[in-house]
């Protein structure tokens, strides 16, 4: 979710749950935990949403909370180009 995020800010919760090939009902229900737990924030103008993501925000995970969520877009940007981008 962060990556498609990362990738399109401004996408609409149908693109991003296409993107993760999850429900859009799942899409939206971890857009709100994330926001909930300030890994992201929304703003809406008009009818669409942009989201920003708290980049400095460490992993919640005890294993990986040494992480930022920029390391760990870091990590997996460099993986895609790696391998290919799947976007």
């Amino acid at each position: 979710m962060l990556l498609a995020i990362a990738r399109h800010p401004s996408a609409r919760i149908r693109d991003i749950a296409a993107a993760c090939r999850i429900t859009e009902r799942t899409a939206l229900r971890i857009v709100s935990d994330l926001e909930m737990a300030d890994y992201l924030s929304r703003t809406r103008d008009g009818r669409s949403t942009q989201y920003t993501l708290n980049l400095d925000r460490p992993l919640r995970h005890p294993a990986e909370a040494h992480l930022s969520v920029r390391r760990l877009l870091e990590l997996l940007a460099h993986r895609d180009s790696e391998h290919g981008s799947r976007s």
